[in-house]
């Protein structure tokens, strides 16, 4: 008789963990951030709460790790049809893209941004760490560190570059002038105000680029 092959523990965990990921992202988009429990994740996961306890410390640990699995694999979907970089919310990609077009490139990538705002398995997530992150510093906090701050620094990144071509001012600063890309999409997405499109994707666009330009 042939010996019997062991189960695989790494898959199963994958699998496990994947289950876990997938309920906690469900419950926040159904019920919102505040009435998800570890308790509730456990059930719609199939699993123990004391296999979740074994991985994570806390819900919002849980939900950080959801969504950055779910944003990763986004931003990859996405960056194999474009190669840019997702602009908000996903894993950061190689770069902002340099042509030498500074306003192509971000238009492009402000574009994505605007898919994945938009995207309703994304969005729910999103809008619910936002919320939260508000309230719970340490969160929040997280929130910048592993979200933010890689996408922040690809357009630093982008627009140093085109300082050094004279596209853009020496005396701006990079981190500020960004804030003029990012801002105005994110609150008109949070406020739900007016359609995010892609049309108003490269109008901020022309307006941040016409004020960054060099002055005669």
């Amino acid at each position: 008789m042939a010996p019997t092959k062991a189960p695989d523990s790494s898959r199963r965990s994958d699998r496990s963990r994947r289950a876990i990921h997938d309920a906690a992202l469900a419950l926040v988009t159904e019920v919102g951030y505040r009435r998800t429990t570890i308790e509730g994740i456990a059930a719609r996961a199939g699993v123990g709460k004391q296999t979740i306890y074994r991985w994570w410390p806390s819900k919002a640990a849980v939900l950080m790790d959801a969504f950055l699995d779910l944003a990763g694999r986004a931003a990859e979907d996405a960056g194999s049809g474009s190669g840019a970089g997702s602009g908000g919310t996903g894993e950061p990609a190689p770069g902002i893209p340099d042509t030498g077009d500074l306003a192509a490139d971000l238009k492009l990538v402000l574009r994505a941004t605007v898919d994945e705002l938009n995207d309703p398995a994304l969005e729910a997530p999103t809008r619910a760490l936002t919320a939260e992150g508000i309230v719970d510093a340490k969160l929040g906090a997280e929130f910048v560190h592993k979200l933010l701050d890689p996408q922040l620094a690809l357009y630093v990144t982008r627009l140093r570059a085109a300082q050094e071509a004279g596209d853009v001012r020496a005396d701006v600063d990079p981190r500020t002038a960004l804030e003029l890309l990012i801002g105005p999409l994110m609150h008109r997405w949070l406020l739900r105000t007016l359609p995010l499109t892609h049309a108003y994707a490269d109008e901020i666009v022309d307006c941040a680029v016409g004020g960054l330009a060099p002055r005669a």
